[in-house]
Formats: structure tokens, sequence, C-alpha cells
């Protein structure tokens, strides 16, 4: 339920944002060469294979962003920007800015429940609502 509620939280500021949600997450569990759809039914908590699941793509004025997140060992090891802003040059320019200290706080704080970066709030607000969709597919 909590993770329901941080999720509508989340997709709440994306919204008032002017971010919005385009397609649910996709979900991929990487073992060895063997690969599951969203539909299965495990957990990657407290496992030693990582897994990596990739978020929902958010439409923003200034572009998509989309991220994936591996998760081993039932802890955030990565998360990737598969998508980043980019409808204009400097909307690049910031995205290029805020994703490393997205990453590297999302690692520290082992969840979406990080503050936006200063000056890159709508990139900020549709990375971590797409990092939440790739946790809640993880059931993370």
């Amino acid at each position: 339920m909590a993770t329901a509620l941080a999720s509508a939280g989340i997709l709440l500021a994306g919204w008032q944002s002017g971010a919005h949600v385009a397609d649910t997450g996709s979900t991929t569990t990487t073992s060895l060469s063997s690969s599951t759809s969203a539909g299965s039914t495990g957990t990657s908590k407290g496992t030693t294979t990582a897994a990596t699941y990739d978020g929902a793509s958010v439409q923003t004025r200034f572009g998509t962003v989309q991220v994936r997140v591996t998760i081993q060992g039932g802890k955030i090891t990565e998360v990737t920007a598969l998508q980043l802003t980019d409808a204009e040059r400097k909307s690049a320019q910031i995205s290029s800015r805020a994703a490393p200290v997205l990453r590297s706080e999302v690692l520290q704080a082992q969840s979406a429940n990080v503050q936006t970066v200063s000056g890159a709030t709508v990139t900020s607000d549709a990375y971590l609502t797409s990092l939440q969709a790739a946790l809640d597919a993880a059931h993370f």
C-alpha cells in the first residue's frame, strides 16, 4: 500500500510539472541467457542474479525520459538513462548534467525518493517517475 501511495505521489508530481506516463514499464530479468516478461511472479530481492527493469517512457514538453534499473542481491546496483530530454540543445545539456546526479542519489538512497536537481525539475521528475515504474515492476 505504501508503495502505491509513493507511486501516486511521484506520478502526481510529474503531472504537475507537465510530465505524464506514456506507457507502462516492461520487465526483463537477466540470468545467464534467460528472460521473463512483466507477467513473472518472482522478485529480485534476496537473489544474487542481476535483474534489469525498464521504467515507463515519460513524455515531457522537452522530450521523453526513460530509465532502466538493475537490481542484484536486493539492492539497486545500477540506474541507466535509456532516453533523456532532447527537444532542444539546452534540454540535452540540462539532462546530461542532471542524470549523473540523480543516478548517484538513487544509488545512495536505494529508492526513487530523492530530491530533484535544481534547474532540471522537469527532467528530474520524469526520471524519478520512470524509475519508480521500474522499481514497481521489480516489486522493490
